[in-house]
């Protein structure tokens, strides 16, 4: 990998967010995944990675968080209505979680391809998850978690939507998912993708080969 990541970086904790939206434009020429994949999400995980080694405040995380949320907001605004046939999706964090970043551009992969997402963002306790879910009636719930001493909440969270009559399908990603093996806490009821790249394989894979068909 490149110092592309780094240099964004920079830019983020700088706070700076008219060279932010700069630095993006130049690589205009990449597709949304690619951005994502190969600069955003990398940028994040050095930021993170230096909030760890004590070599930046918590204060500085938050701004570079703020800056690179409204980079993708700006760059990336949500698509609006679907139509009525398309497929849905809703992604939250756990009880507790507040890094969204992830979530916010899985969601924006998503509407990209043509789906109809809700992105419930961080901190979303569970029986409201569930409820929403019940009443909207997602093909596809997509959870976060980032925190170890969440996995519980992790393991409740899944089986009690594996429970709802209609059947979606889960999905659980997050910064521990590349990290950890999180089969014990998911017990074979939700697919678990590593990264961003491992997502846009299983999307691809889903769609053509039709599996979700059973949830029109």
């Amino acid at each position: 990998m490149d110092d592309r990541h780094k240099a964004f970086a920079r830019i983020l904790l700088e706070g700076n967010v008219e060279a932010a939206l700069e630095y993006i434009k130049q690589y205009n020429y990449f597709d949304r995944f690619s951005i994502f994949d190969h600069i955003v999400t990398p940028s994040l995980f050095y930021i993170g990675e230096l909030w760890e080694q004590n070599e930046i405040s918590v204060a500085d995380e938050h701004l570079a968080t703020g800056v690179c949320d409204f980079v993708l907001s700006r760059l990336y605004p949500p698509a609006g209505s679907a139509g009525s046939l398309a497929k849905k999706a809703m992604f939250f964090c756990l009880e507790g979680e507040q890094h969204y970043l992830g979530l916010k551009m899985v969601s924006s992969l998503f509407e990209e391809k043509g789906w109809s997402t809700r992105n419930l963002g961080p901190n979303l306790p569970l029986e409201y998850a569930f409820n929403y879910a019940r009443d909207w009636r997602p093909n596809i719930i997509g959870l976060s978690v980032s925190i170890v001493y969440h996995l519980p909440k992790l393991k409740t969270c899944v089986e009690a939507l594996a429970k709802l009559p209609y059947k979606p399908i889960i999905l659980v990603g997050g910064r521990l998912a590349g990290k950890y093996d999180l089969e014990p806490y998911c017990e074979n009821k939700a697919v678990i993708l590593k990264d961003l790249e491992s997502l846009e394989s299983w999307v691809s894979q889903t769609i053509l080969g039709e599996k979700l068909d059973a949830l029109s």
